[in-house]
Formats: structure tokens, C-alpha cells, sequence
């Protein structure tokens, strides 16, 4: 993958080389082998690259033979050699950078759908005016844009635009969002007047400076469900998986896989494996020193089946105590997720030996693989109990449970959510309604609800379509993408194949959550390539043990950035309530982890806008 940015000046003057070269540097580490920068007038594009594909050509921004079209391309375009077969054009490299221009030649910004791969990239056409921005259908490869009066800028990533667009405050506005999903959906972020393409959407800036945003691809919202039997959608899905790791094997330098010992990666492992026919493949997994979430006994019980050469690493307090500040650099954003650091050791320690990585990630949510997917009738049927009556019964049965009921928790403040589709969000959220107006001293200025409202049929497939959007788009592969881009690693996830994710959409649900069974036709496929105890073991996730470090290793930190004068939340968010939350977390009465985590990153995250702003913060 690779880093892109550039900018149009809408009152004509030129672009300024240097400012596209300050650009540029801000994505070093997406594309450490290579840059380049191209201006014409009033538009520029910069580019970074990590050399995946065609290592001795295909330098970007790269223009068409005839001039009249260029392109900056972050991604893998995963039939480029069919579709160089298929489009007349002359070619003057390998590559499959140029098989955009040859597209967009041919039919024009239309092209992209006949593209698989993950990928985000701009296209100026001379002959039109028009710049246009295009981002895979599932969101995994990240794509941000800055308008006003003067300028339209974009970049992968949001500090990229900062020396075009200069300083930016948070946008208190998109807090409330940030509460519920530790993240900020689309088009949204947490930065003002930053927004970003969302998942399956192209972008025209026009000659006269017009934006239109529109979808080229959509996950359907009314189910259109085939007629199969069990048997014929595990052999459906097999086959597509099969295919989606083949395309996904595609590059010219080594590629890997990450092995956490779950069945998603297990799975992807084994058939990384069938399809290498024996030859040398390495996997990673990380580990916390704590047995209650370990898994490296299973990843390395796999690496055994499969015959990978297998690394681990331990990430402990001490990684997220240091890495924290420049890890939030890297998201733009808090760190949605404790593993977020685990993330990034894990990439860091593949880099030795790869340039790609494969992961099961986007299974759980195409499949119904959380917990919470067993319930999601019980989710949409909560609300038969009015909500007056429902809400302050379960408040108080939450509140009376003891710190290790944490999951009941869970489950009893999401049901006690006033709507559906504020139940659907609360189980991954860390702060009710109530609990977010409360903080912030009011209700939400706009509503981010949108992908728990349009999904229809029965209740998983809603549960799954929102999971899709906004907690696998905007949280998931967010962090995927900027936890191994850190590293200079590419992130390559095959279960999130369109034509896989078309296929998991016309799959009955009861296929997918089987007599109590989650993600049952996954692992009947994986049930033919890993033996029953690690296909049937109970899921677990890539937890991090923050419950005890946040009373021990992490306790000063906590304490100090979450009450310090100078603090960010201390000042926007109730103080009180953010005392009482350590307080009875520190005293073991409740586990507050997911609560703390979410203010911690917020805090930690804002510091580092303050002086990538130039202020001074105070320790």
C-alpha cells in the first residue's frame, strides 16, 4: 500500500510544490521506497510507495500515454492481469497502477467496477476539469478530503492535509458519535471540517469546484436470500474463500499471515498454506503475559497443523504506556480499541520477514460472529417493554452486578437502550444515550443511527448490516490500516472480497447463526482444514488485560490525564462523573476498562492535535 494526498486551488492560483512535498512527508511511513510529486496549474498530487507489485516500475503520480489523465493509487488491484488482458491500452509498465488510466480511458470514473482489491486514489482528467476520488467497496484503504472557499484537499490519512489546510481544532459536534462507537462514522471524523469518503463511494470536484459524493456499490439493504441448504452454502463459501486467498497471494514480495489462534485466522492460515503448496510461510501472533486472555498456545497448535514458521510477541503496560501518544499520531484519531497497540507490535514484528500480511478480519460481521449475534431478535424485540419502564429496571440490575458479570453488563445496558437501533449500537458502545447526554450536557447535535435504521429483513441481518458499516468500516479497518501502515506493512483481509461479501448477504441467516452456533458456515468450512478443538473452542478475541493494568501499571497515567488541569475531557465531559468512574474502578466494585479506554484515548489523542498545532501541552 502507499501514501496519496494533493490539492486543487479553486480561485486558480497554482499549487505550491513545497506544500505537496510537506504533504508527502506525512505519509513516509505508508510508502517508505519511494515519492513523487505532480503539478499542473492549480492541481497537484503526491505520492508515497510501498513497492508490492511491479517493484522496478509503476513510479506514481503516474500520467496516461497521452497526458491527458494522472492518477495517485494507494492499493492492490487483485485481477490487474485479467483486466490488462481485457483493455487495448499501451502499457509501459507491469503493473497494476496503469490499469486504472486504461480504465478510466475506456469508461471513465465507471471503471471501478470492474476492479477487485482494496484501494483509495484520485484521477485528474485534463480534458474534463474533473478531479475524482474512489474508495474500495468496504471501506478497507482510508480516504480524506478538506473543502472550503479556496482549497479542496485529500489525503490517506487526516495530517496529511495539515500543511494545506492548517491548524484544526476537534469537531465537538462528532463527540457524542465518538461515545458510542469509540470511532466517528462516516462521512464524519473527529478533526473540524475533515470528513471522509465512506466505504463504496466516489467523489467528483468539478471543473467550477462542484462535490458530489455518490455510491458506486452498496451492501443491500432489503435481504435477497438464494435458496440454499446448509451444505450448499459451506461449499458456496469455501469456494469463495478459496478464491479471495489466491487473489489475495498476489505480489512480488514476501507474504504472510497473522495467527491469533481464533477460527477466522486459523482458517485463512490453513488455506495460505494449501495454496503455497508447501513453501516457507510465516505467521505471527501477540500475546499479554496473562493467562485469562492468552491464546498463543492455540496459534501455535496451528502453526504446527499448517507447517508455518510461527513468531510471537508479549506486549505488556510498558508498550502502551510509551507507544500511546505516537500510536494516536498515526490513527488521527484515539485508538478505538486496547488491541490497537497489540496491533501495531504485531505489524511491527511481521515487517522482519514480509512486506504483507493476510487476517480474517470482517468474518465476525459477515457471518454473525459475536456473541451479541445470538441475540439479535431479542435486541429487536426489547423494545415490546416501553422504554419508561425498561430502562431504569435494567439501570439498576446493571449496577447491582459484581465487576466480574462484565458481559451480563453488557448485554443488560444494550436492551436497556430507548430504540432498536440504539439497542443494536449499544452493545459495542461504551456509553449509553443517557450516559453520553449526561457527559456532555445535552443530546447529540446530529444522528450517526443511519446504518442501524436502513437495514432490512430480519433482525440479523440488520445486526449485520449495521456491524458492516460502522463497526467494521469505521472502527476495524481503520485501525488495521494505520496499525500496520505504522510499520510499513501491508494489511490484506480475504474475507472481505466483494464477491464474498455479495455472497455472505444472500446467505440465509439461519446459516449463519445455527441452533446457538455462531458463525456456523465458516466453521464448517474451516471444519475440513483444522481439527473440531480449535474450529469449535469458545471465541475469545484479541483481548488486553486493561481491567488489572488500569489498577496497576496504567493507574497513574489514568488518574493524571483524566483529572490533571490541563485535561481535554476534564474540561468537555462532567468531571464528576469521570471521578467517579476511576474511583469505582480502582476499587474493583465495577470494571470501568471499556469507559476508561474510550476518555484515555480521547484525552491522549487530543494532545497530540494540540501540538501538531503548535501548543504547548501541558504534562
Amino acid at each position: 500500500m502507499c501514501g496519496i494526498a494533493g490539492y486543487r486551488r479553486l480561485d486558480g492560483a497554482p499549487v505550491d510544490a513545497d506544500l505537496l512535498r510537506a504533504m508527502a512527508s506525512r505519509l513516509v511511513h505508508r510508502g517508505p521506497d519511494d515519492s513523487g510529486i505532480w503539478t499542473s496549474g492549480s492541481i497537484g498530487f503526491a505520492h508515497t510507495r510501498l513497492s508490492i507489485i511491479d517493484l522496478g516500475s509503476s513510479a506514481q503520480p503516474m500520467a496516461s500515454h497521452d497526458g491527458q489523465r494522472t492518477v495517485a493509487f494507494n492499493g492492490e488491484i487483485l485481477n490487474y492481469r485479467q483486466l490488462r488482458s481485457e483493455v487495448d491500452y499501451p502499457y509501459r509498465t507491469g503493473g497494476d497502477t496503469e490499469v486504472l488510466l486504461a480504465l478510466h480511458e475506456r469508461y471513465g470514473v465507471e471503471g471501478v467496477r470492474r476492479l477487485r482489491g482494496q484501494f483509495a486514489y484520485a484521477v485528474h482528467d485534463a480534458e474534463t476539469g474533473d478531479l475524482h476520488l474512489v474508495r474500495d467497496r468496504m471501506g478497507v484503504l482510508p480516504l480524506y478530503y478538506y473543502v472550503d472557499s479556496e482549497v479542496f484537499a485529500f489525503a490517506s490519512e487526516i495530517k496529511a492535509l495539515f500543511p494545506v489546510i492548517g491548524s484544526r481544532e476537534v469537531d465537538r459536534a462528532s463527540l457524542h458519535d465518538y461515545l458510542a462507537h469509540r470511532s466517528v462514522p462516516a462521512p464524519f471524523t473527529l478533526v473540524d471540517g475533515v470528513r471522509k469518503v465512506p466505504q463504496g463511494h466516489r467523489l467528483r470536484l468539478s471543473a467550477t469546484g462542484a462535490v458530489t459524493l455518490v455510491p458506486y456499490w452498496e451492501l443491500p439493504r432489503e435481504p435477497v436470500v438464494a435458496a440454499h441448504t446448509p451444505e450448499e452454502a459451506v461449499r458456496l463459501v469455501a469456494n469463495a474463500l478459496d478464491e479471495s486467498v489466491r487473489d489475495a497471494l498476489v505480489a512480488d514480495v514476501p507474504v504472510g499471515a497473522y495467527l491469533s489462534g481464533g477460527v477466522d485466522s486459523s482458517l485463512i492460515t490453513a488455506l495460505v498454506a494449501r495454496a503455497r503448496e508447501g513453501a516457507g510461510l510465516h505467521t505471527f501472533s501477540a500475546g499479554f503475559g496473562d493467562p485469562r486472555v492468552d491464546e498463543l498456545d492455540w496459534a501455535h497448535k496451528v502453526a504446527r497443523i499448517v507447517g508455518s514458521e510461527h513468531h510471537d510477541v508479549i506486549v505488556t503496560a510498558d508498550d502502551f504506556r510509551e507507544s500511546w501518544a505516537s500510536l494516536s499520531w498515526h490513527r488521527d484519531a484515539p485508538l478505538s480499541e486496547p488491541a490497537d497497540v497489540a496491533v501495531f507490535k504485531l505489524a511491527q514484528l511481521a515487517r522482519r520477514d514480509v512486506k504483507v500480511v493476510l487476517s480474517g478480519e470482517g468474518s465476525d460481521e459477515l457471518f454473525g460472529g459475536y456473541p451479541k449475534h445470538r441475540f439479535s431478535q431479542a435486541t429487536r424485540w426489547a423494545g415490546v417493554v416501553p422504554a419508561a419502564l425498561r430502562g431504569p429496571a435494567l439501570h439498576r440490575l446493571e449496577r447491582a452486578l459484581p465487576a466480574g458479570r462484565a458481559r451480563l453488563g453488557v448485554a443488560v445496558r444494550a436492551m436497556a437502550e430507548p430504540t432498536a437501533a440504539e439497542r443494536m449500537r449499544g452493545w459495542f458502545a461504551p456509553f449509553t444515550v443517557q450516559e453520553r447526554d449526561a457527559l456532555l450536557g445535552g443530546p447529540a447535535a446530529r444522528s450517526a443511527t443511519g446504518p442501524y435504521e436502513r437495514g432490512r429483513g430480519d433482525a440479523l441481518h440488520r445486526m449485520l448490516y449495521a456491524d458492516s458499516h460502522s463497526w467494521l468500516a469505521d472502527n476495524l479497518l481503520e485501525r488495521g490500516d494505520r496499525m500496520s501502515m505504522a510499520a510499513s506493512l501491508e494489511l490484506r483481509p480475504p474475507f472481505l472480497d466483494h464477491r464474498l461479501v455479495e455472497l455472505a448477504f444472500t446467505l440465509p441467516s439461519s446459516v449463519k447463526v445455527r441452533k446457538g452456533v455462531t458463525k456456523w458456515v465458516v466453521k464448517e468450512v474451516a471444519r475440513a482444514h483444522l481439527p473440531d478443538e480449535v474450529v469449535d473452542r469458545r471465541k475469545s478475541g484479541f483481548k488486553v488485560p486493561l481491567d488489572a493494568w488500569f489498577r496497576d501499571g496504567l493507574r497513574d497515567m489514568a488518574h493524571d490525564l483524566l483529572t490533571g488541569p490541563s485535561s481535554f475531557v476534564g474540561e468537555v465531559l462532567d468531571r464528576r462523573a469521570v471521578r467517579t468512574l476511576l474511583a469505582e474502578h480502582d476499587s474493583g466494585s465495577r470494571n470501568e476498562q471499556p469507559r476508561l479506554w474510550t476518555l484515555l484515548s480521547l484525552e491522549v489523542w487530543q494532545r497530540e492535535l494540540a501540538r501538531a498545532n503548535g501548543v504547548e501541552v501541558l504534562e
